[in-house]
């Protein structure tokens, strides 16, 4: 920050021509440098000596705070060379990165009654938003729960209990500081005081424990799978209506990232082996898809070039990833699809002992899986991850329906076999006494000028593109000048990664193109990084596209006057 107040302070000089500018750089750093360590310094006395001890929490949980902000800041860093999640944590925000949790030491124990041989996923926290290589939670509501109180009454995700059995279990963390709260599925009490932490109506983001004992016991309702009514199984799930509530689409519709061939390609295949449009069978055929031989489980993708990929596009094109990218992939493409899903991080089914009672669970259990939501059900488990890691029984195909929902055809069928109401009979030939036939001439001419135009148009495109070399502050030059003139140029004080994710929020199909860019100006411009022939070609690739698709800000009036 001083150096960079310096540096203000040079330039300022050489504006005004007011003398020597190197002249001040001396003062100014030493001065700030003093400032700063005399700050410290007198803090860190206060905390110790002041008699009412106003910073003695202060240092409380300070790596925990240190990890949070790592993993915020994480999320704007490149993906290459060997990151790693900074400790296991469960945050608001989950960068993914190319290296999984192997850590084999205890998280948590559990007891629960040895007569449940049900095998339970542990959920800690959901995730609504989906970033090209991060998810994250929106800002989220509390709610605070004296022990033993109802955590879900008067919110939205308050569930029936009918068809539903309740689990009580304790658990005791191997690291008494940790707050959050684990549970399967719907939790309905704990017996500490208790935040519950929501989103949009009242849907449920995770538990944090307000204070209490080391160990905390908790009741929750599980779903019961089986063919009863009421129970859990395909074939109910398959008549469940798609009129979904607008606070589920609003949360958990947005794909949050543009899908690359790659991607496409694997979702046409989900929809091929789907047996129909139902939700139930397209997410039945998404685990079927990525179960299959055709990708391959990793804790280390290091090796993979995904720079300037998403990582569902990643995922798609190299077939390699954790359970993150598994994850990740299912999600966008159900959204894609118009099926709300959200995404859980929380541990796989730990170990029990020999009578039952007892379950221990490692870090290395930490996974990632999928939740969908059905009507009158509420939000069901996924877990597209390999087989050799998901511990996921799929559900009871349940009796057979009356009729099963069709699959959307291409084709309306003849003309001739439609009647509408209204309209008058057809005569023997197909054709409607009285007509007359439409002289389509004067149609054919107007799309054929469209096509001439539109030709047009992408030729002079191709042509303004870069012919000389690529440079991180043409690409960004280039952006910023195309977007000004249709009136979204950047604001006086907004950041060049603030600009590019403002314009991904209004072009959402070219985030990634946005986020190179960013990128390669920040890097070159403050960290005076070199850029390798590869990440050149990328940008170079990326200023292409971005050349034409920006053309779209011309259409995008709503979003020009929010932004003036």
């Amino acid at each position: 920050m001083i150096r960079s107040h310096v540096f203000d302070e040079q330039s300022e000089w050489m504006r005004r021509r007011i003398g020597d500018p190197a002249s001040i750089s001396s003062v100014y750093l030493r001065g700030g440098t003093v400032f700063i360590v005399v700050a410290v310094l007198a803090s860190a006395v206060l905390t110790q000596t002041a008699a009412s001890a106003p910073l003695a929490g202060a240092w409380d949980g300070v790596e925990d705070g240190l990890l949070s902000v790592s993993r915020s800041f994480s999320r704007f860093l490149p993906t290459g060379g060997s990151s790693r999640p900074v400790g296991l944590t469960f945050g608001a925000d989950s960068q993914i990165g190319q290296v999984w949790n192997t850590d084999p030491k205890l998280a948590v124990t559990i007891t629960r009654n040895p007569t449940d041989k049900t095998t339970y996923y542990w959920r800690v926290r959901t995730y609504d938003k989906i970033e090209p290589r991060a998810w994250s939670t929106s800002t989220a509501a509390t709610t605070d729960r004296n022990p033993s109180a109802p955590l879900f009454a008067g919110l939205t995700d308050n569930v029936d209990a009918t068809a539903r059995k309740t689990f009580q279990f304790t658990v005791t963390p191997a690291d008494f500081r940790e707050a959050n709260v684990i549970s399967p599925m719907t939790p309905v009490s704990v017996d500490q005081p208790t935040k519950v932490q929501t989103i949009g109506t009242g849907r449920y983001t995770s538990l944090e424990r307000a204070g209490g004992s080391e160990s905390y016991t908790v009741s929750a309702l599980v779903p019961v799978p089986g063919n009863d009514p009421g129970q859990l199984n395909d074939s109910a799930l398959r008549q469940t209506s798609t009129n979904y509530p607008d606070d589920i689409k609003a949360l958990y519709l947005d794909p949050g990232t543009s899908m690359g061939p790659e991607s496409l390609k694997l979702k046409a295949k989900i929809l091929s082996v789907a047996e129909s449009d139902a939700p139930i069978d397209i997410a039945n055929a998404a685990v079927k898809v990525l179960h299959s031989g055709e990708f391959h489980y990793a804790v280390d993708v290091r090796d993979l070039k995904c720079e300037s990929l998403s990582t569902v596009e990643c995922f798609a094109t190299f077939k390699k990833g954790f359970c993150q990218y598994y994850a990740a992939t299912m999600a966008v493409i159900l959204r894609d699809l118009g099926i709300p899903t959200r995404i859980a991080q929380g541990f796989l089914p730990g170990t029990r002992d020999a009578s039952g009672a007892t379950e221990r669970i490692q870090n290395n259990a930490a996974h990632a899986w999928v939740e969908v939501y059905f009507p009158d059900y509420g939000w069901v488990q996924f877990d597209p991850t390999s087989p050799d890691v998901s511990q996921l029984a799929p559900l009871p195909s349940g009796p057979p329906a009356a009729s099963t929902k069709p699959r959307a055809s291409t084709s309306a069928g003849p003309a001739a076999s439609r009647f509408i109401p209204g309209e008058r009979d057809p005569g023997p030939n197909g054709s409607v006494p009285g007509s007359t036939r439409t002289n389509l001439g004067p149609l054919v001419g107007v799309g054929f000028l469209l096509l001439i135009v539109v030709a047009v148009v992408a030729f002079l495109a191709w042509r303004r593109g870069p012919r000389g070399p690529t440079s991180a502050e043409g690409a960004y030059g280039t952006v910023t000048r195309i977007a000004s003139r249709f009136g979204f140029a950047p604001r006086p004080a907004e950041t060049v990664y603030e600009y590019a994710t403002s314009l991904g929020q209004i072009l959402p199909d070219v985030r990634p193109e946005l986020q190179t860019v960013a990128t390669a100006k920040v890097e070159t411009t403050y960290a005076r990084h070199l850029m390798s022939d590869e990440r050149l070609a990328n940008l170079n690739a990326a200023q292409r596209r971005l050349r034409v698709s920006l053309l779209r800000l011309a259409f995008r009036r709503k979003e020009r006057r929010r932004r003036r």
